[in-house]
């Protein structure tokens, strides 16, 4: 098909009939620090294919790659090796699914992965059940809020001091426009208990993160009971999967609703995405659970096979009716999950998660050893926040034309906090001695 650009009156006609001035005022909720205003400077208007392809390709060379040297951050998105089997698995075709079997029963391999995807988030997360995956960590925790309202019928949400900023502002948006009050704690390095002083009784659910953002693992039971006691459910959030192979998972803490970030297993960076949600919640509130559930049944012959058990999305029921407008379920993510978690088993996730937390206690030693830096982080699994005497902006740029790409400054996140001398960093299995000790020379040189 011929694509055959609109003239000017056929926009004025479009703009018209659905009653819009300009294309500007599809834009007006957009702050206007947000907006750019203006061409990009050293951009052409306009070049021929190849011309564009020389100028992108050029201009993408001055990435620098996570594999290319030292690398320490961390903020949500972890690099972690992802084995070569993982990428085979995923492109069969009894398997693949860029996104969603629509005629559901007919694709058993997709459905299988799905089914076994849930199994092994609920036995992850400890939780009764979970769904068939979300679009993201940050937009799971949104759809947590609503659900929790729609529960409780309470329309107040309190979010910790430690909840991954982007989190908080996805949850923020999604509920606000529903009308919901949201409260955002202070942020703190070590305060997500804090959440069973804030609850009340108007309060649908307290959302709290372990490791939080500062990376700081705390047992959210406190914040459960305190919740509980109050008619309220608690939210609890990860952003690094692999640390449920360790540390303590929601369901032995109270949580009612687990939700988190699953690319560390399976997914690489990607440059931020696409990534993979995780949800998972008790048997009680699985008909209030956003997405889709999978379940394995019999066949007429008495064959095992596997449908969709529960579909509350908007696509497949009425809008006003879903539990879930937001669509995208993240499939072939979900899948690589899969995969890598059936080739590490139980077992290799808790060894996995062992050589992670062991790299970033050679990390944190390392760093603390470096006259002027100071650990905040007090119990962390594979990531802590430490402060420098210089800012943080100019350490990590410093670092960065040392060869070591040292993590990223809280003052990003946290603008309003003063912190402007913090920094986030984490190590994962990939990280080596000699990546740790580059990073402790370059810091010791810088500050």
């Amino acid at each position: 098909m011929r694509y055959l650009p609109l003239s000017p009156e056929d926009r004025a006609e479009m703009l018209a009939t659905i009653g819009a001035g300009s294309v500007e005022d599809f834009f007006t909720d957009v702050p206007e620090a947000a907006r750019l205003g203006r061409t990009i400077e050293g951009l052409p208007d306009h070049q021929g294919e190849l011309a564009v392809e020389r100028y992108m390709t050029n201009l993408a060379a001055k990435n620098r790659s996570a594999s290319s040297g030292p690398f320490f951050v961390g903020a949500g998105a972890y690099k972690h090796h992802v084995p070569a089997t993982v990428d085979m698995v995923i492109q069969r075709s009894e398997f693949l699914t860029t996104y969603t079997p629509y005629q559901p029963e007919i694709a058993q391999g997709t459905l299988q992965t799905l089914f076994e995807f849930q199994t092994q988030v609920a036995a992850m997360t400890a939780m009764d059940v979970a769904n068939a995956s979300m679009y993201d960590g940050s937009t799971a925790c949104a759809e947590a809020a609503i659900m929790a309202t729609r529960v409780t019928r309470r329309k107040k949400v309190i979010l910790s001091g430690g909840l991954h900023p982007h989190y908080a502002a996805a949850t923020k948006m999604v509920c606000e426009a529903q009308g919901f009050e949201v409260v955002q704690l202070p942020a703190a390095v070590d305060g997500e208990n804090a959440l069973a002083d804030a609850v009340d009784d108007q309060t649908a659910c307290v959302i709290g993160q372990s490791p939080n953002i500062f990376g700081t693992v705390t047992d959210l039971s406190k914040s459960a009971d305190a919740a509980h006691e109050k008619g309220a459910l608690l939210v609890s959030v990860f952003t690094e999967a692999v640390s449920l192979g360790l540390v303590t998972p929601p369901g032995e803490m109270g949580a009612d609703i687990a939700v988190g970030e699953g690319q560390s297993i399976g997914n690489g960076l990607n440059f931020g995405g696409p990534y993979v949600g995780l949800f998972a919640c008790t048997q009680k509130l699985v008909r209030q659970m956003p997405g889709r559930l999978c379940g394995e049944t019999v066949d007429a012959d008495g064959n095992r096979g596997f449908v969709l058990t529960l579909s509350t999305r908007e696509q497949h029921i009425r809008r006003d009716k879903a539990t879930s407008n937001i669509c995208t379920n993240s499939g072939l993510c979900a899948l690589a999950f899969t995969a890598h978690m059936t080739l590490l088993g139980g077992k290799g996730l808790e060894q996995m998660a062992l050589l992670n937390h062991e790299a970033t206690c050679d990390l944190a030693d390392a760093l603390e050893a470096v006259p002027g830096v100071e650990i905040l982080t007090p119990r962390f699994f594979n990531e802590f926040a430490f402060r420098t005497p210089m800012d943080a902006e100019a350490v990590l740029a410093m670092l960065d034309e040392a060869g070591v790409v040292g993590g990223v400054r809280a003052s990003r996140l946290f603008p309003e906090e003063h912190m402007g001398d913090v920094i986030l960093c984490a190590a994962t299995e990939c990280t080596t001695a000699d990546d740790i000790a580059a990073y402790a020379a370059a810091l010791k040189e810088i500050i």
